[in-house]
């Protein structure tokens, strides 16, 4: 089969970071429909406007929406190989549509607390200006508030304030946990300790899938 591999976890979890490592070591690429759509809000057109307030609430871009894109992207030339998928698919109806188009090898499960995924969320910034992203627990910036890339101020991203990141909790409890058992019941889960460095987890990662 194919490298095709999906990453869940919960908000904060780190699955980005895992999933961007694991595709620079596949070769192939790696796609998050979350982080799409946070280019689509910087767009002054109707629905990047549409999109940001979606966003900015906490809220889910409509699974109709996120389907489309997806297969769109999953079928262009550089998937031929495989892909990483990061955060999708997040619900039942999503899986429903998935499961027709795509198959999947494995569905890495970043396992980390609530709480550690408080933390490290509330540490994240974001420049102004540029939307570079850092994190003062992990990636710090070299000067407090200030990008290194291009000098402007860093800021919280609108989706990880107290009350946004509640209802990303919410959605992530009542929406992805089904989405998680059902993989388990096809014996295709893989649950990875995500409360360790990020090198550590890649290396427990990679480990793990090459057993499998």
């Amino acid at each position: 089969m194919k490298n095709n591999y999906v990453i869940l976890g919960p908000p904060g979890s780190g699955k980005g970071t895992q999933a961007e490592l694991l595709a620079e070591k596949l070769g192939v690429p790696h796609f998050s429909p979350g982080a799409i759509f946070r280019e689509i809000e910087k767009q002054d057109t109707d629905f990047g406007r549409k999109i940001k307030q979606v966003i900015d609430s906490g809220g889910l871009v409509p699974d109709e929406s996120v389907n489309e894109m997806v297969i769109k992207r999953l079928d262009e030339p550089d998937c031929e190989q495989g892909f990483i998928l990061d955060g999708y698919p997040r619900d039942m109806i999503q899986i429903e549509f998935f499961e027709k188009h795509k198959e999947v090898k494995k569905v890495i499960l970043v396992d980390v607390s609530e709480e550690e995924c408080i933390r490290r969320i509330t540490a994240r910034r974001v420049c102004s200006k540029c939307k570079e992203e850092f994190n003062t627990i992990y990636i710090k910036p070299k000067q407090e508030g200030i990008c290194d890339k291009c000098g402007a101020e860093l800021e919280h991203r609108e989706d990880d304030k107290p009350e946004a990141v509640k209802i990303r909790f919410e959605k992530f409890h009542k929406d992805t946990k089904p989405v998680i058992e059902h993989y388990e019941k096809k014996g295709i889960i893989l649950r990875i300790n995500g409360e360790q460095t990020v090198e550590k987890v890649f290396e427990e990662m990679v480990g793990e899938l090459e057993k499998n």
